[in-house]
């Protein structure tokens, strides 16, 4: 597991580590600068954030806020020596609140539910290979799936592309169902974030998806199954 520990206190930090498995890739910040620019510029991602309540330039919340909105689905749990902010931790969805001193026991059964969180968000994300390297989108992460010229892309809600190799009807064969529609030769569709349906062409998140003859009947059937499902 990947961990990022944020505390301007080092010898807080080192304890914590200490409390770690050696089979955890852990690294250490010492400010929220730190951490923000290597998530935000250097595209680092991390499987679980402990971040300290008080930091030095700005608070753990206040940090924490930044990483969700970088990464949603960020695994954050707070460290600190005052259970003064579980209100506030409770509302930026934190997975844990662990007051100082961290007991072993408890780092270690918030260790096990990440790893079987982490488990179960595989089993709901696209894996794809890119020159050499493996990664995983979350579905709801993904707007739509295109090819072009022996390229996949995968369109994404925050308005980035990630390339991969292979074959569309491989990607096919590993989402499609009730999120994932096949609506064209070169197209998948999450029905989930299509906001209308006028023809052969479906709008999704203002962009422009094309439903061939082939897939039209179905596809019309499962955004109108989904209406239905809103409206309720």
């Amino acid at each position: 597991m990947k961990i990022a520990i944020c505390d301007d206190c080092r010898e807080d930090a080192m304890r914590l580590k200490a409390l770690l498995s050696e089979n955890h890739d852990v690294v250490l910040y010492s400010d929220a600068s730190q951490l923000l620019n290597s998530v935000k510029n250097q595209k680092e991602q991390y499987d679980l954030y402990l971040i300290d309540i008080y930091l030095d330039t700005i608070s753990g919340l206040e940090l924490a806020e930044r990483l969700r909105n970088e990464e949603e689905n960020a695994a954050l749990c707070f460290i600190s020596s005052s259970d003064a902010f579980y209100r506030e931790a409770y509302d930026l969805y934190a997975v844990q609140y662990l007051l100082k001193p961290v007991k072993k026991e408890d780092l270690e059964n918030l260790i096990q539910r990440i790893s079987i969180w982490l488990q179960k968000e595989k089993e709901k994300s696209l894996r794809f290979r890119w020159r050499g390297q493996n990664g995983m989108i979350p579905y709801g992460k993904i707007l739509y799936v295109s090819s072009r010229e022996h390229t996949v892309y995968i369109h994404c809600r925050d308005g980035s592309v990630q390339e991969c190799s292979g074959k569309l009807n491989e990607i096919a064969k590993q989402i499609c169902g009730d999120v994932f529609l096949r609506c064209h030769q070169s197209f998948i569709a999450n029905m989930y974030h299509v906001s209308s349906m006028n023809g052969s062409e479906l709008m999704v998140k203002g962009q422009s998806v094309p439903v061939s003859r082939r897939y039209l009947a179905e596809v019309k059937r499962r955004y109108q199954e989904i209406l239905f499902e809103e409206m309720e």
